[in-house]
């Protein structure tokens, strides 16, 4: 079963138990894999790589909307985005903790060769396929940076 037909199957499983945020999350979801399926010349069929960078880049709209829900003082809101993050992070890997990215980080930097914070760009190209969806690029590229600075 794809991560597309799962999250079909628990949309379907979510109306009939009544859980209106999960319903409501997974039909974003839908809608937006689907949106980028239908995305350029020719629509195409979605990997579920793909349907991963989908579904991470919703949590992270999620997060920034609660985010800013939070400093506007609308915490109704703010929770409601939460709770919509909570559900896609199901469907989404675990994410690497400090410890695993400051070694895959320093093991492409001995892989490269790399110094300095010129060679940023470089190491990078290395870590990201390896991280690829458990970790945010924000975060990845902040210890990437760290480690070269040093």
């Amino acid at each position: 079963m794809t991560l597309k037909e799962k999250l079909e199957t628990d949309l379907s499983a979510a109306m009939k138990a009544g859980d209106k945020v999960r319903t409501r999350t997974l039909r974003m979801a839908l809608t937006a894999v689907k949106n980028e399926e239908v995305a350029g010349k020719r629509s195409r069929q979605l990997s579920d790589d793909d349907v991963v960078r989908v579904l991470t880049r919703e949590a992270k709209k999620r997060r920034e909307a609660a985010a800013a829900f939070g400093d506007a003082g609308r915490e109704a809101q703010a929770q409601a985005e939460r709770d919509e993050g909570e559900v896609l992070e199901e469907y989404l890997p675990a994410q690497l903790g400090d410890a695993e990215l400051t070694a895959l980080v320093a093991d492409a930097i001995s892989e490269t060769g790399a110094a300095g914070p010129r060679a940023m760009g470089q190491v990078m190209k290395v870590v990201n396929p390896k991280v690829a969806g458990r970790a945010e690029g924000g975060r990845v590229a902040a210890e990437v940076k760290r480690q070269l600075v040093q």
